[in-house]
């Protein structure tokens, strides 16, 4: 029976099927938010006011002819998009969606998440080198010049939470803040939130994919079911840079009343629509402002939280 009850939550509820649900409605929350921002209506047909929209383009995309370009690396170029659904996959088993993780806790689950988030990018990276494509190779070379910009001042903004909290394991910081860490760490909030819309290579850190510039950078060579993964993954990754954020400086499934699982979904739509705002506010930056932004304000940002903290936050805590 607990074999049976632990293959029922990885596999369907919270697990891989739930994940995939909220894939695809988050997806279509960020569509619809994003056209209101910008004075459209967005998907509209499929299903009511468009809410399938999401489902039928991976359909679509899936029955599309799957097309190897003759000089690609193939077996890298055919088994990233696997791997790039396995990645999101896999760390947002670790989310504590309904008060505990979908496959287990410990101390120090939160360095494997962001190592895994780190692993995406390589993916990213070698899909887009492996593809032998000119925009490809400018799109895959931006995707890991951003990711060095952007990485330090993440990690120091989850640190800061796990030096308050006193530990790094992701449940133990979920379910332990006095308040939501968002109003104790408010730069660390800040930080994090700009760090996750460069993770999601979303405007306006959406330079790997410039469509107006690279053609859609390391997707260029990519169609059918193989681009169908890609963006599935993508909405993978919202879902979990959402819960990320969420269990770091949300309180989690924290709430009154209602269960944590819809706490914990709400506050995640919360952290989806402030990334669509963000998107409708602001225009693509180039690499070099992006690189140079980070590394000027973000990462002075991110270690005076740290430093805060350290010296202030743990003192009080302790009180």
């Amino acid at each position: 029976m607990d074999l049976a009850f632990t293959l029922i939550r990885i596999f369907i509820f919270p697990g891989l099927l739930f994940l995939s649900i909220l894939a695809f409605l988050f997806e279509w929350i960020d569509r619809k938010a994003y056209a209101r921002f910008q004075n459209r209506i967005g998907p509209l047909y499929a299903g009511p006011s468009g809410i399938l929209q999401p489902i039928a383009d991976f359909i679509k995309l899936m029955g599309k002819e799957d097309i190897t370009p003759r000089y690609v690396d193939a077996l890298i170029f055919n088994n990233a998009p696997i791997f790039a659904v396995a990645i999101p996959f896999l760390a947002s088993l670790y989310l504590p969606l309904d008060g505990s993780p979908i496959l287990s806790s410990f101390e120090g689950d939160i360095v494997l998440l962001l190592t895994l988030m780190t692993l995406y990018t390589i993916i990213a990276f070698i899909a887009g080198w492996a593809s032998t494509n000119r925009f490809s190779t400018v799109g895959a070379a931006r995707a890991v010049l951003q990711f060095l910009a952007y990485e330090i001042p993440m990690f120091i903004s989850v640190a800061s939470v796990a030096v308050y909290v006193g530990s790094t394991s992701l449940t133990y910081i979920s379910m332990n803040q006095p308040v939501p860490m968002i109003l104790l760490q408010p730069i660390g909030f800040i930080v994090f939130v700009i760090s996750m819309q460069a993770e999601l290579e979303r405007i306006p850190f959406d330079i790997p994919e410039a469509e107006s510039e690279i053609v859609a950078g390391w997707l260029t060579e990519y169609c059918g079911p193989k681009l169908a993964f890609l963006r599935f993954a993508e909405d993978l990754k919202l879902v979990f840079c959402s819960g990320l954020a969420t269990a770091l400086f949300l309180a989690g499934g924290s709430g009154p009343i209602l269960p944590p699982l819809i706490w914990f979904v709400l506050k995640m739509i919360f952290v989806v629509l402030l990334s669509s705002y963000i998107r409708s506010l602001f225009a693509r930056f180039r690499i070099d402002q992006m690189v140079s932004g980070c590394w000027k304000y973000l990462i002075p940002l991110s270690i005076l939280q740290l430093i805060l903290t350290r010296f202030v936050g743990v003192g009080l805590r302790w009180l």
